[in-house]
């Protein structure tokens, strides 16, 4: 694994995406011979302009220690707070994406309406309040708590942030929760869709959460969407 390399794929694969929206969204990622820094995009280079020169390594406390971009200061107080609750998750991603900020004016989570949907089931939760850019450390405190042991939070009025075993978990179930928010978007506008019960959600959620998986699908999305 070369985390910088990896890191840069998984950014411009949002880029390719249209996950960017002007100067926010990140990712990050941890340095796995330093674990308790990590990896993260400056602000102000798009997504899809990213490259490793342009990464910032992070100390555990919130400093750059490597790098000559900008650093965001809603980075360590989200990210930071999220590595240091969640030190078995590698990486985590948070953007403002389309179907993310109108999916998350509802305040609810995502519900098992597809099969593709049932990999969230039971590993996502909701953040209630909306304060503004997460520059509190507490805030971001209550972020983490809210996670729990789950790999993702929707943010009210805000986007969703993912986490994962690996950069392309991170990446693989922040697309699905894209993909799976504008299915019950359309699904809702069309009528009342009917959900998947939840022992057959958490069943087939169970079957879909593999890492390989979830690897595999982003390296496969990678070369669908060219070069990174």
């Amino acid at each position: 694994m070369n985390t910088t390399a990896d890191l840069v794929s998984a950014i411009r694969l949002f880029g390719a995406l249209g996950y960017g929206h002007g100067l926010a969204g990140y990712f990050s990622a941890l340095d796995l011979e330093r674990p308790d820094h990590y990896w993260v995009n400056p602000l102000g280079v798009d997504f899809t302009q990213i490259s490793v020169e342009d990464l910032l390594l992070i100390d555990a406390r919130g400093r750059i220690a490597e790098g000559r971009g900008t650093l965001n200061p809603s980075v360590d107080a989200l990210h930071g707070e999220l590595h240091r609750a969640r030190p078995d998750l590698v990486a985590f991603a948070h953007t403002h994406s389309r179907f993310g900020k109108a999916f998350s004016t509802l305040g609810r989570p995502l519900a098992p309406l597809t099969q593709d949907a049932c990999l969230l089931f039971d590993r996502h939760e909701v953040y209630p309040r909306f304060g503004g850019p997460v520059t509190d450390r507490d805030e971001g405190k209550e972020i983490a708590r809210t996670l729990g042991g789950g790999s993702a939070v929707i943010l009210q009025s805000h986007g969703w942030v993912t986490g994962g075993r690996s950069i392309g978990e991170a990446a693989w179930l922040h697309v699905a929760m894209e993909r799976a928010a504008e299915v019950q978007l359309l699904a809702e506008a069309a009528g009342t869709p009917r959900a998947i019960p939840d022992d057959i959600a958490r069943e087939t959620g169970a079957m879909l959460s593999r890492l390989e998986y979830a690897d595999r699908q982003f390296t496969n999305l990678c070369l669908a969407t060219g070069p990174h």
